[in-house]
């Protein structure tokens, strides 16, 4: 960390995933080179660009593109829209990219991208031009050879399309075809997947089903709790739900609810999408935060923004099992108290990485012409997702490490692997 001039800012969340990727390499004695290489992105592209307001005004807009390595395919990862984005944040998903790829044997680099920008502060009409205009601005640093954006936090599969149509028009005529694969998270009928709307929420439970006969938890009496009722959010409670678990508390932007007896995941998921937030729901109480953190529950599922579970809220938690939906959801201080509660944590590049298995089944779709049924989707996931469960939970026993140590030592032992054969070029 000195040898890179990081300032040493505990609570910086690069600083932070970086002393975790570089402890892990330790770890595994990994060659210094790998180290150096790992612990800062290949490129950071930064831009600039006016946008027109519906009501005549100019509006200069930020957006980022970092790529943080594709020593295994090309970059790959999504774009948020988010008015508090910072760089070092974005930087952060972008090595997050490169394990969860690296882990999932995807032949996938990481990146991720962000605009900072309040999409629900904007009109559709405004959204499309501000995204047209990203696009353009992002020009050549994205491709369906090299780099290949996604949904993430505050966009969706409109804006998705909107990406890929600019694309398109951006590229050369023999190449129109191929150019659809620019993007991934599309809607079916302009080149989607069948079952990529669910499959973050769909992966972390074919990563539930796997490894928790291990924790002493059976799916069809667990009791859960939940941050953040979006897309993510809102899809592993309605799968839960199927498998016969019981949502006990809620919170998102708006507040908290609770019900000691369960709420229904899809009325729940029909009032958000309504009233744009949990609270009011009439299946809930509302409680407060700290009410929300102590429900009594068998697991804890935050699938919100980064950083949400520091000390004070690990204190709090009141749970056998931590399920990171959400990137980067735990802070290191945090993680230390819920270890020394007893509180097993399953990492976010384990239990989030349905999104981006589903994003690489998209994207063999378009380049092959094809067009898979859902069942087939939800099959090869399964089958994927359960493997790498399994690795690192191998990992894990075999070392006697938590299983955040465990799925990143996996990840980097790939990636060691690669570059032992690729070597380094020139």
């Amino acid at each position: 960390m000195n040898e890179l001039h990081y300032p040493g800012d505990p609570d910086n969340l690069y600083e932070q995933t970086i002393a975790e990727v570089l402890a892990t390499a330790d770890f595994l004695n990994l060659p210094e080179h790998l180290r150096l290489i790992l612990a800062q992105p290949k490129n950071e592209v930064m831009v600039h660009f006016p946008v027109q307001m519906d009501d005549g005004r100019w509006q200069l807009m930020k957006g980022y593109r970092v790529q943080h390595n594709n020593v295994a395919g090309p970059y790959k990862g999504g774009i948020r829209y988010h008015a508090g984005v910072k760089l070092d944040e974005v930087k952060t998903l972008a090595v997050l990219m490169t394990l969860k790829c690296a882990l999932m044997r995807l032949p996938y680099g990481g990146a991720k991208g962000a605009l900072k920008v309040d999409p629900r502060a904007h009109s559709s009409e405004e959204l499309m031009r501000i995204t047209r205009r990203f696009i353009s601005a992002l020009g050549n640093n994205i491709g369906p050879d090299y780099d290949i954006p996604a949904p993430d936090v505050g966009t969706n599969a409109q804006i998705m399309a909107w990406m890929a149509d600019t694309y398109i028009n951006m590229s050369e005529m023999h190449n129109r075809v191929e150019a659809k694969s620019v993007v991934t998270g599309k809607p079916l009928s302009f080149g989607g997947s069948p079952g990529r709307e669910k499959a973050t929420g769909q992966g972390l439970v074919f990563v539930l089903e796997t490894l928790l006969p291990n924790l002493g938890i059976e799916l069809t009496e667990c009791r859960y709790s939940l941050i953040g009722y979006g897309n993510v959010g809102s899809w592993t409670a309605r799968l839960l739900q199927d498998r016969g678990s019981k949502l006990q508390a809620v919170m998102d932007h708006s507040g908290a609810i609770r019900n000691p007896e369960g709420m229904s995941a899809r009325k729940l998921a029909e009032y958000v999408a309504e009233h744009g937030g949990v609270v009011g729901y009439p299946g809930g109480e509302a409680c407060s935060e700290e009410a929300f953190y102590q429900e009594e529950v068998d697991l804890f599922i935050p699938a919100a923004l980064e950083q949400m579970i520091g000390p004070e809220q690990a204190k709090l938690l009141n749970c056998k099992l931590v399920a990171e939906a959400a990137n980067a959801p735990t802070t290191p201080a945090g993680e230390r108290v819920l270890t020394e509660k007893g509180i097993e944590v399953l990492p976010a590049i384990l239990c989030n990485c349905g999104g981006v298995t589903v994003s690489y089944f998209e994207w063999k779709q378009n380049r092959q012409s094809e067009t898979w049924e859902e069942t087939e989707v939800d099959h090869k996931l399964q089958a994927m997702i359960s493997e790498a469960a399994h690795r690192v939970h191998a990992f894990a026993e075999s070392h006697h490490c938590s299983m955040r140590r465990a799925a990143f030592a996996v990840a980097l032992q790939h990636l060691q692997d690669i570059y032992a054969l690729r070597g380094i070029f020139p």
